[in-house]
């Protein structure tokens, strides 16, 4: 998949195994990218890589230039994203260290900006979001995984909250009976601008930690969330390997 792009998010700050080739600026009319598109060679194949978070791991959630990256991923060619992100586990299933490539999303962020569609338009614009993702490259993904050997959870609804600061027991227990499986920072409005750009985009959803209130109910450490991403990520590292080397 020579267009393909990868986002990586926390824990995955830079793309293990890839043969870099340039490293391409690209300046936007929405601003500046979390940086430079890494463009590279995975197993032979070309692949482009942007740290969501930055490269040193500095830009929080509420802070990431969602519009600017993905219209620099298009502006260059790149047609297919797929968005690695770290989750924490609400349902009994999505437990640390699990993969999960979710179908559904739900947005509880707040004063983000969410659309290309709001300047100097000729008519309003709406955009189809009964299937927030790819369908196509969801089941490349699920494919890959099985071809990796991975146990990858095949559904999921992604419940997107505000950040930087993790959820109250009680915030994910509305998650919860709202229908969400795992709770992440990152995915709307990503998901949202990938559609409006007409982009096929999917997400790799690696889960970090339990939920706040989940698994045994101990306070959540950074040690602990860093600790289950060596595992998780590599998880990610093979599923990837197997999604490019796919036909």
């Amino acid at each position: 998949m020579s267009d393909l792009a990868i986002i990586g998010g926390t824990g995955l700050t830079r793309l293990s195994g890839l043969e870099i080739t340039r490293r391409e600026v690209v300046h936007t009319p929405y601003g500046e990218p979390s940086g430079p598109v890494t463009h590279g060679r995975l197993l032979g194949h070309a692949v482009a890589f942007i740290p969501r978070h930055g490269s040193t791991h500095n830009i929080p959630p509420h802070r990431v230039n969602y519009r600017a990256n993905l219209w620099a991923l298009r502006h260059i060619g790149l047609t297919h994203v797929v968005a690695v992100a770290a989750v924490g586990g609400v349902t009994p299933a999505m437990e640390p260290c699990r993969v999960a490539i979710p179908d559904q999303v739900i947005d509880y962020t707040w004063a983000r900006a969410h659309t290309f569609f709001e300047e100097d338009l000729e008519h309003v614009t709406h955009i189809d979001f009964t299937e927030p993702y790819c369908a196509e490259l969801r089941a490349r993904l699920i494919q890959a995984g099985a071809s990796a050997g991975l146990d990858v959870i095949d559904k999921a609804t992604y419940g997107a909250t505000q950040g930087p600061r993790l959820e109250s027991a009680a915030e994910i227990d509305r998650l919860e009976r709202d229908g969400c499986d795992v709770v992440g920072m990152t995915g709307m409005p990503e998901a949202a601008l990938a559609r409006e750009l007409g982009l096929c985009y999917a997400s790799c959803a690696v889960v970090a930690n339990w939920a706040p209130g989940r698994g045994d109910g101990t306070v959540i450490t950074m040690d602990e969330i860093s600790a289950n991403l060596v595992s998780g990520m590599e998880k990610v590292k093979r599923l990837l390997e197997a999604l490019v080397t796919s036909r």
